[in-house]
């Protein structure tokens, strides 16, 4: 027994020692992976470069070993309490990190869903949604004419597909970052898709090319553009949290302000074809969204539109499609 207990502590101390390296090792991680040359790959010198309070000189960012657990800023939220910056942030980092679960996630996303967040939490929220990954940059000389425009979706809605182009013809850039179906609504990218071979993925120096040669681009969410809200969209969308107005307002504004804007047209609908139905709770959505954005540094307006019944006379993606290039052309129905 004398020689075991020798053994035994040296065993004993060594195991420790390596779970201690391992668990020393996992107190700092990487926020972003992306390797930053794919950001400064563009001829017309369009870069995106991530944001962040704590930066190495890659373009990363470490976040130290932090004092808050995730159960804990999950209970304040559920018992109605408003966040700090800084828990915000932590359960952000966290979900990109993957430091918070997946389970975790979707506690806190519910917690939001039913407690809400004031204006100072969503804006909050939204920030570090958006520097959760890269932000679009572009030259000097487009200051001031990097626009984009968002709808909250109804039966219908085109008006993104003849509008870019058209603002684009207006010597505008329209580096517009889409999404899909929400809801009854098809998005964007779902009607552009039904162009056969059509890709709507496009990398961030893709997207430079473009908008110096054509003005504008209709693309879908890149890896590196705000990470965060991929991972949470999915969640809401499993866990029915997907109709919160401070986290559909961190969804929609991270992803336009990642994108570099000047200004931001938001047009908020109502009405029976509307994802909103009715008129208080799209002006809510519209404050929401106007006092994030404006947080973020993008002079923004919205307008709340009736929408009844469809706009045009086609719905469904190939037939939007065909009627969006009928507006083009100088033709199609007088409401579009």
């Amino acid at each position: 027994m004398s020689l075991f207990n020798p053994l035994f502590t040296r065993v004993v101390v060594r195991t420790l020692s390596c779970k201690m390296s391992r668990s020393a090792k996992r107190a700092k991680f990487t926020m972003c992976n992306t390797d930053s040359r794919d950001f400064y790959n563009t001829s017309v010198g369009v870069t995106s470069k991530a944001k962040s309070n704590i930066s190495t000189n890659s373009g990363q960012k470490e976040v130290g070993m932090s004092k808050f657990r995730a159960p804990d800023v999950i209970a304040k939220k559920r018992d109605g309490e408003s966040l700090s910056k800084e828990e915000i942030q932590y359960f952000v980092n966290g979900v990109v990190s993957k430091e918070v679960q997946d389970s975790q996630i979707g506690a806190m996303l519910m917690a939001i869903y039913l407690t809400g967040m004031n204006r100072e939490e969503t804006t909050t929220l939204t920030r570090a949604m958006r520097d959760s990954g890269s932000v679009l940059s572009f030259p000097a000389d487009w200051s001031g004419i990097v626009v984009d425009k968002h709808s909250t979706g109804g039966g219908g809605d085109k008006i993104s597909l003849p509008l870019a182009p058209a603002l684009a013809a207006c010597g505008l850039k329209v580096p517009m970052i889409s999404g899909r179906g929400l809801g009854h609504t098809g998005g964007t990218l779902d009607k552009l898709e039904s162009i056969p071979n059509f890709t709507v993925d496009c990398s961030t120096g893709r997207m430079g090319d473009i908008l110096e040669k054509v003005g504008c681009c209709i693309v879908g969410q890149t890896a590196d553009i705000v990470p965060a809200d991929k991972i949470m969209y999915a969640i809401r969308d499993i866990t029915s949290t997907v109709a919160s107005l401070p986290l559909i307002t961190a969804s929609i504004v991270s992803k336009k302000a990642a994108e570099g804007l000047s200004a931001l047209v938001l047009d908020v609908k109502y009405g029976r074809a509307a994802f909103m139905q009715t008129l208080d709770k799209a002006r809510d959505l519209a404050h929401s969204m106007v006092s994030a954005s404006e947080g973020l540094g993008v002079k923004t307006v919205a307008l709340l539109t009736r929408m009844d019944d469809p706009i045009g006379v086609t719905i469904g993606n190939s037939l939007e499609v065909w009627e969006s290039l009928l507006c083009l052309q100088g033709g199609g129905p007088e409401d579009l």
